[in-house]
């Protein structure tokens, strides 16, 4: 038999997280609405409203009823919370994920503003993927709201490009958890991904092969998944500003200018070239941990704090590891200074681990590598090169602490307790 054209989808759920407390309180659709902040504790809504009319008793089953007036608006908000995500009404304020609150106040001081609640949100992951694999069984999981799916031999996956297939799918999750999505069809994951977002939210996108030059060639550069910030500004400075200017340059130019294997990398993308499959047995390729401060804090005068928190993020990154059965030997920290700018160090161990006095003392040594006489409004510690636990030999004994130098003696005050 003839071999079947690959058509691979990438399906994306719309405003996820949004969308999740929209299911909770429907009298918010339509509005402009942020999540994050903080955590969802306990709803303290039902506490107001029982308050203010004790005649009723009021209980989760009621929550569809909290008047408007009952919301928190972000209004006067202070602050370092940041958005997590926000319905498309708020996005037409100039709202997005991981802007601060108070600048988001700022552009909407009505948007109503709701904590996140994880478990919430992977018990609605759980579900929507649950039935994708039983339409079609070749998924790989990419995260809580996104997914590829291989539509090349279920049956449907060729009618009309994959949009038969596509709107199965949709409709079915929508039937299931009242959820919306958005998928994208395409000869590869590469263009599913990028396709996935022509027709936001709740639409579906075909593309053909043919369809590269009219579709793909006039986006711009950062449409590829694998263009960062860095990369699309030194495109720019050579004049390549769209995904056809990049297919216009030589490879061999490319690679001269971007390095080896990103440059060819780059040749193939533009062209629409991606052979990667999707896989059942996708891996975390890194665990991490950050947080963002309520205030800026600095590496002297805050020793106590920033010591407490770097512990703290260390040892959440080993318990995930050892929780998912993974070790690491790559181990990096992640700053960010009051003026916004990011830093990020890392260090490779010869064996894997999953212990946090290990991760901690290496993170540590990581520190003595930036800048701490600045203020820092965000810290993070991350555990990249991972593998299954026990496929490798552990750490056995943390490695030596370097002789300080420079930097390296405030290093020291985050990761020494005494």
């Amino acid at each position: 038999m003839p071999t079947l054209p690959r058509r691979i989808a990438h399906l994306d759920m719309d405003a996820f997280y949004a969308s999740v407390e929209l299911l909770r309180y429907p009298q918010l659709k339509g509005l402009p609405v942020v999540i994050g902040g903080g955590r969802r504790q306990a709803d303290d809504l039902l506490g107001k409203l029982s308050a203010a009319y004790p005649e009723q008793e009021w209980t989760a089953e009621h929550l569809a009823e909290i008047p408007l007036e009952f919301f928190p608006r972000i209004a006067g908000y202070t602050g370092r919370g940041v958005i997590t995500t926000a319905t498309y009404a708020a996005r037409k304020f100039g709202i997005g994920s991981a802007m601060g609150l108070m600048k988001a106040a700022k552009l909407c001081p009505e948007a109503i503003l709701l904590p996140v609640d994880f478990d919430q949100y992977r018990h609605y992951s759980r579900s929507f993927k649950a039935i994708i694999t039983d339409i079609a069984p070749l998924m790989e999981n990419r995260g809580v709201d996104e997914v590829y799916i291989d539509f090349t031999e279920v049956p449907g996956g060729q009618r009309d490009g994959g949009r038969v297939l596509a709107r199965l799918i949709q409709k079915t999750i929508f039937e299931a958890t009242g959820l919306t999505c958005s998928v994208g069809v395409a000869p590869n994951k590469l263009i599913a991904k990028m396709a996935s977002e022509f027709n936001k939210p709740n639409g579906i996108s075909v593309v053909h092969e043919a369809d590269l030059q009219p579709l793909i060639w006039p986006l711009a550069c950062r449409k590829i998944n694998g263009i960062g910030p860095k990369a699309d500004e030194k495109l720019k400075k050579h004049n390549i500003n769209t995904i056809g200017d990049l297919a216009a340059r030589d490879q061999f130019w490319l690679m001269d200018h971007f390095g080896k294997v990103y440059g060819a990398w780059l040749h193939q993308a533009a062209w629409g070239k991606d052979d990667r499959p999707v896989s059942m047995d996708s891996e975390p390729v890194s665990m991490s941990r950050e947080t963002t401060f309520e205030r800026d804090l600095h590496a002297v005068r805050d020793r106590q704090e920033l010591g407490q928190v770097f512990t703290k993020l260390c040892e959440q990154v080993a318990a995930d590891l050892q929780r998912k059965g993974y070790e690491g030997k790559t181990i990096g920290i992640k700053l960010r200074y009051d003026n916004f700018q990011s830093v990020t160090r890392d260090q490779t161990l010869e064996l894997y681990t999953a212990d946090a006095a290990t991760i901690r003392q290496v993170a540590g040594q990581c520190l003595k590598r930036v800048d701490l006489t600045r203020r820092l409004r965000l810290l993070g510690v991350r555990v990249g090169s991972l593998v299954k636990q026990g496929t490798e030999p552990a750490v056995i004994n943390p490695p030596m602490v370097a002789e300080e130098t420079g930097h390296g003696i405030q290093a020291q005050l985050l990761f020494t307790d005494d």
